[in-house]
């Protein structure tokens, strides 16, 4: 399944992105694993067991070895007797065949004093000691990324590209999926494919892609935080393929050096006395200002760029400095799960939570300790979005299928502008297109995705569409290309979605179908 999509923006990922290194921690492991399985094999061929199997082979091997040559030999001298009767001289093939016998010296195969490093240089071609790395900038010879054109034009990002990422697990494997989506023009259709893949070690349930650099670099980054069952905060390069390790961690279990030596003597205290019940495995500590439980919901802050927001099922929000790895705020606004936090796009320091509490608060960063403003909603809340065409005002959809949209100018628990029942089932996902005024998307578990006109506060459905993936648990739209629609769910495939190809859409917005290519074929609404 794919918990969540987001989009990349177009020009911040590299090229061509860089293979990670092992470390030097790494290299040392690999040479004591190496050596670990040398000696085991010098005590397997030291060992008494089966000795007289083993002798009785060797003889066995020996004696055909020594025939072999023998029959060999007798051949040779036969052909060269019968050219010397005849007048003539031995044939080329007899000779080169004496020669082959001298150079590789048969009798004496068994006395090579070659050691590892040696047998290695000569399999391998090389000279000196066999290396298990190489200087920094020096390229390895026999690790390439491929010699076909084909492989290195695929794996180079092109500025047409656009990029996808979503969050996936598969048979217990969870993992980021970069995705690139190429539009189809005059020269074919449109073209989707994962490019790389970033494994993790835990279930992800939210991401939300961040350009700033937690080692303080001003430089813009291409990096995304993700939310999983455990409660750390994950932030990754997305620019580093076979990368194994986080680039940060905000919060989540403490494995300073000094803490795992606590722990080491806790645990060797706890086994001097054998008791009648078994004790509770103890809980891991926690790094301070950590989540205590599951990362449900992040949002990144595009005007303040060190600052991330967490929602938990600790029932807590928290807002953390990316730069400095630590949480700066810890908001108990809530009574239940947090699933959703959204920073305003005009106002950066106002951010909105939602929580299974069945409540929406508004909380300016600035005043963190202050009464939050609070509206309560119909059933839990599953997604919160700002309009982007109407800073001040917010949508909350709910595991009812409701959609509600109110103004924060109001007040705390003012009515909603409007109620949309938008779905039969929890409506999982709000995304607004950011070129169209009151163009709205909602995804369910339902499995639809549907396309509202809610401009003027008087909703009205466009279409809907079925896009085959399953429970639709994230949808996106794109902000380099507004026509796209990415969403992802229970199927674990990423879709996108050319809304201009449906009729409705194209009746509804004809200035915006008429960028359609020509030639494109239209769809039929599901309903």
């Amino acid at each position: 399944m794919i918990s969540a999509v987001s989009w990349i923006p177009k020009g911040v990922a590299k090229a061509v992105p860089t293979v990670a290194q092992p470390t030097e921690e790494e290299l040392d492991a690999m040479r004591a694993q190496l050596e670990a399985e040398g000696n085991d094999d010098d005590d397997d061929e030291g060992s008494g067991t089966d000795t007289a199997d083993m002798d009785s082979d060797e003889a066995d091997k020996d004696e055909s070895h020594d025939k072999a040559i023998a029959r060999a030999r007798e051949v040779s001298s036969a052909m060269t007797s019968t050219r010397a009767a005849g007048g003539g001289k031995p044939s080329a093939g007899t000779g080169g065949l004496e020669e082959a016998m001298r150079e590789l010296d048969m009798e004496h195969y068994d006395d090579s004093g070659d050691d590892d490093d040696a047998v290695v240089n000569r399999v391998l071609g090389t000279s000196g000691r066999a290396r298990l790395e190489y200087e920094d900038g020096e390229a390895d010879p026999y690790l390439k990324l491929g010699s076909d054109d084909s492989e290195i034009e695929d794996f180079t990002l092109r500025p047409s590209d656009l990029i996808i990422l979503s969050a996936k697990n598969e048979d217990d494997v969870s993992n980021l999926e970069v995705w690139i989506y190429e539009e189809a023009d005059a020269s074919g259709e449109a073209n989707l494919y994962v490019h790389h893949e970033v494994l993790l070690p835990a279930f992800p349930l939210c991401l939300t892609w961040l350009d700033c650099d937690p080692n303080g670099d001003t430089g813009r980054r291409n990096l995304v935080a993700v939310g999983t069952l455990e409660p750390a905060i994950e932030i990754w390069d997305l620019d580093v393929v076979d990368t194994v390790e986080p680039l940060a961690c905000l919060g989540g279990v403490d494995t300073s050096p000094a803490q795992q030596q606590q722990t080491a003597e806790e645990g060797g205290t706890s086994t001097e006395k054998k008791k009648k019940k078994k004790k509770k495995k103890a809980k891991a500590r926690l790094v301070p200002g950590s989540h205590e439980d599951s990362v449900l919901g992040l949002s990144w802050n595009r005007g303040f760029r060190n600052v991330l927001a967490s929602g938990s099922a600790d029932c807590t929000v928290k807002v953390w400095d990316v730069v400095k790895a630590t949480c700066e705020h810890t908001l108990r606004c809530h009574t239940d799960k947090v699933q959703s936090v959204a920073w305003n796009p005009a106002e950066p320091p106002v951010l909105l939570t939602g929580s299974f509490d069945r409540s929406v608060c508004l909380v300016d960063a600035r005043t963190p300790q202050g009464d939050p403003a609070r509206w309560c909603v119909t059933a839990d809340v599953e997604a919160l979005c700002w309009n982007p065409h109407e800073p001040t005002c917010f949508l909350v959809s709910s595991e009812d299928g409701i959609v509600a949209h109110y103004d924060a100018r109001k007040g705390a628990d003012s009515a909603a502008l409007f109620r949309l029942s938008a779905h039969d089932k929890p409506a999982c996902t709000l995304s607004f297109c950011p070129v169209i005024r009151g163009l709205l998307a909602t995804g369910s578990t339902d499995k639809k995705v549907k396309l509202w006109d809610v401009a003027g506060n008087t909703p009205s459905l466009v279409c809907s569409q079925d896009l085959n993936t399953g429970p639709v648990f994230s949808a996106a739209f794109c902000s380099d290309a507004p026509h796209l629609l990415a969403a992802g769910g229970a199927g674990g495939e990423v879709v996108v979605w050319d809304v201009r190809v449906h009729p409705s859409v194209a009746a509804k917005y004809p200035a915006f179908a008429a960028t359609l290519p020509a030639g494109t074929s239209q769809q039929q609404d599901d309903d």
